[in-house]
């Protein structure tokens, strides 16, 4: 079978080894044999396997070492192979893998130090080392890492965390447990969130988190010989003490209540960030200074309710500012409300494809949202750029596709109550360095009330906006599903589809003149296939009954499977 692409035969029951065979499936890109009783190593001849992405060898009984051939693989973007009995240590080849984005070999008998070639992985979802016996010093070059997810517990490392991991701002969890680890606890924003279990069972360490002492306390018999003279000057000074706090906060309450406007004081009444976990104000300042009070050069975008700038921090990091533009009449109120309801759905979800929301300012002279910086900018904006599409090939376009189904997906499904975008349009996705996808701009977004009809006025991206919206005002997931279809079938055209009743009806028309010119076709099997299927379930997405269009679960399952 040596055109297959995929194999998975996951959570069964079957034993025996992994046949070298398998090493001669030049076209197979998943291959997923986890949840079973296979025995022995794994082949050497998997690093044969030119076009796999995804390899899955998780809870089995595998043993022995990790095969160095499998850091050859040019297109590995998932390696599991936790819950084995593998061990020795990590292979030197596997820190080469660019393209991985998760690594997870928890469970297992690895040991061994942590490379300082980790650094160089292009890793964006999961590295999980946990429970081996891996040893020595954390490598500072993990701070080089994007990802989300970093457990590191239930090992032997030892020596302190490097500071420089405080700067990896896009973790949404740690764990460092049970190591021999000593030392202060990194001050990043993650880290002083976590749970104190996270940092648990270590040798000695320090830090603002719950449950530690911190690193700049005295020893005990300091505090003993001292605790007389404490006592004297605090009981001397607790007046004052009082007098002065509340002295500071009826001044600090008067002004904010003068510089809060009404119609958002009941949303927040602090002149900071209420995201950000340092002091707002500071970062307010320094978000003014580094645009230059909002000077034309660092605007990188427009839209209907304001501009977005540039902001590089003293920190090093690089923010998208969302400045609210200033109205008078009806049209403030209509601003302020999409200002409100942004604040109030991004605070509230969190994916992995749906741009990363640090904070706001609503008071003061400017007003405005705080942003991850999406490197790259709108995926319309390179669409439009010849030299910039033709560089946009099929297997990021497809990848695109999958990101911004993943967002809906997560939206409507898994958001209680479920979320309707109401504006997915290819400028509304917005591109990282790598040609990841994230979706932006959440400003008319709404709600999805039970046992409503949700009525709504038609809003939207004109040529996105499902037809049923013009005569029923009726919203529903089966409106962000169209203007999905609609974006789809962009990002495969390389422009906006005009004619769409009569694009997916015309069932003579080749794969081929619909496809973007500016590219060549596809040239593997692989690929081809997932572009024919992606064009598919576009068309699905776009037909004008909507009970008869998918859901974005059973889009996002189809194209996940392909």
């Amino acid at each position: 079978m040596l055109k297959l692409t995929l194999l998975k035969v996951t959570g069964n029951e079957i034993g025996g080894t992994i046949p070298n065979e398998l090493g001669k499936l030049s076209a197979l890109g998943v291959l997923n044999l986890s949840s079973n009783h296979i025995t022995g190593s794994i082949p050497r001849h998997l690093g044969n396997l030119s076009s796999l992405y995804q390899l899955n060898l998780r809870d089995n009984k595998l043993s022995g070492l990790i095969p160095p051939q499998l850091g050859q693989l040019p297109h590995l973007e998932d390696l599991d192979l936790s819950s084995n009995e593998l061990g020795g240590p990590i292979p030197e080849q596997l820190w080469k893998c660019s393209k991985l984005q998760n690594l997870v070999l928890a469970l297992n008998d690895f040991n061994g130090s942590i490379s300082p070639w980790i650094g160089d992985l292009g890793l964006q979802g999961s590295l999980n080392l946990s429970h081996n016996h891996l040893t020595g010093n954390i490598p500072p070059q993990i701070a080089n890492l994007a990802v989300e997810h970093l457990d590191l517990s239930h090992n032997e490392l030892s020596g302190k965390i490097p500071p420089s991991v405080a700067r990896m701002t896009s973790l949404t969890s740690v764990d460092f447990s049970y190591n021999e680890l000593e030392g202060p606890i990194p001050d990043g924003k993650i880290f002083l969130l976590s749970a104190s279990t996270a940092f648990s069972n270590n040798k000695n360490m320090c830090g603002p988190v719950r449950g530690f002492q911190p690193c700049n306390a005295k020893s005990t018999a300091c505090k003993k010989s001292h605790i007389l003279w404490i006592i004297l000057v605090v009981s001397s000074s607790v007046v004052l003490l009082l007098i002065v706090v509340l002295l500071g906060k009826f001044i600090l309450s008067h002004r904010r209540t003068k510089s809060t406007s009404a119609s958002i004081a009941g949303l927040n009444r602090r002149n900071v960030f209420s995201v950000l976990n340092y002091d707002g104000k500071v970062v307010y300042e320094d978000i003014v200074k580094a645009t230059e009070s909002f000077n034309d050069k660092y605007c990188i975008g427009e839209g209907g309710s304001g501009r977005v700038y540039r902001a590089l921090l003293p920190t090093g990091h690089s923010l998208a500012i969302k400045k609210i533009r200033s109205s008078e009449g009806d049209e403030i109120e209509q601003i302020t409300a999409s200002f409100i309801n942004e604040i109030r759905l991004l605070t509230a979800i969190r994916q992995r494809n749906i741009v990363k929301f640090y904070g706001f300012c609503s008071s003061g002279p400017h007003k405005f949202l705080v942003y991850d910086l999406i490197e790259r900018g709108s995926l319309a904006s390179i669409l439009n750029d010849n030299g910039k599409a033709a560089r946009l090939y099929w297997r990021r376009r497809v990848e695109i596709v999958r990101d911004i189904a993943r967002a809906l997906c997560y939206m409507h499904n898994d958001c209680m109550p479920p979320i309707i975008h109401r504006d997915v349009s290819s400028r509304n996705i917005l591109l990282n360095r790598e040609g990841e996808a994230f979706l932006s701009d959440f400003g008319i977004s709404r709600i999805l009330k039970p046992n409503s009809s949700n009525w709504t006025a038609v809003a939207g991206t004109c040529g996105y906006v499902a037809p049923e919206l013009a005569y029923t005002m009726s919203l529903t997931e089966k409106c962000d599903v169209y203007s999905f279809g609609v974006l789809t079938l962009e990002v495969m055209m390389g422009k906006h589809p005009a004619e769409l009743s009569s694009l997916c009806s015309e069932q003579s028309m080749e794969l081929e003149d619909l496809l973007d010119a500016r590219l060549p076709p596809p040239a593997d099997r692989i690929t081809m296939n997932e572009v024919k299927e992606i064009v598919k379930q576009a068309c699905s997405c776009i037909d004008v009954d909507p009970n008869r269009r998918p859901t974005m679960r059973e889009v996002s399952l189809v194209l996940l499977e392909n």
